[in-house]
């Protein structure tokens, strides 16, 4: 079993922060080492399945971050019509104050990586899973889990649109749209 160490702990987050604006190609091996302040043999220490290894971590790292997140708004919020709204806007907040660099932590390295590696595909896989199980449980009816993929497809599209086309509008045009379909949906 590999040590725990902040040396690994912060070739996650910062593997975790590159992926999340690059992608999986776009982010090199000395790229990763020199932004984790680790010399590179530490690489294969922390991580002995390499750059795949590393990868699938931090994709469940971010994925648990976003689930903190998703969980914290849905406690604060007053319904689960309002959480969706919340999670919408802090979503657009965040897109904005990272100039349109740090959308969906999954979706770049998903799209890049996840075709042609399978421990890459099923972190991302799981990911998206746990998001949609929070989801799921805040809407409380038996249509959940069919609402659950509407509202996280529908969240990850207008992200990766706003995303693609530096305008939270498209973002943020999702959530009255939202609102209606979980107001008619719901009991």
């Amino acid at each position: 079993m590999v040590r725990r160490t902040d040396t690994r702990q912060r070739m996650l987050d910062s593997a975790a922060e590159l992926f999340h604006q690059q992608g999986y190609h776009a982010t090199g091996l000395n790229q990763l080492v020199a932004a984790g302040g680790a010399p590179k043999g530490s690489l294969y220490f922390h991580f002995p399945g390499g750059k795949e290894q590393l990868a699938a971590e931090a994709i469940g790292q971010s994925a648990e971050r976003l689930c903190d997140t998703l969980r914290t708004i849905v406690a604060n919020s007053p319904d689960v019509v309002t959480a969706v709204e919340n999670v919408v806007d802090a979503l657009a907040t965040s897109l904005e104050e990272s100039d349109f660099q740090r959308g969906c932590p999954l979706a770049t390295v998903a799209l890049d990586a996840s075709g042609e590696s399978e421990v890459i595909r099923q972190a991302c896989a799981d990911g998206y899973t746990s998001w949609h199980t929070i989801i799921a449980g805040a809407l409380k009816t038996d249509k959940a889990d069919h609402l659950a993929t509407v509202v996280l497809a529908t969240i990850e599209g207008g992200l990766l649109l706003a995303k693609t086309l530096h305008d939270t509008a498209p973002l943020r045009a999702i959530a009255p749209h939202l609102r209606t379909t979980l107001e008619r949906e719901l009991p």
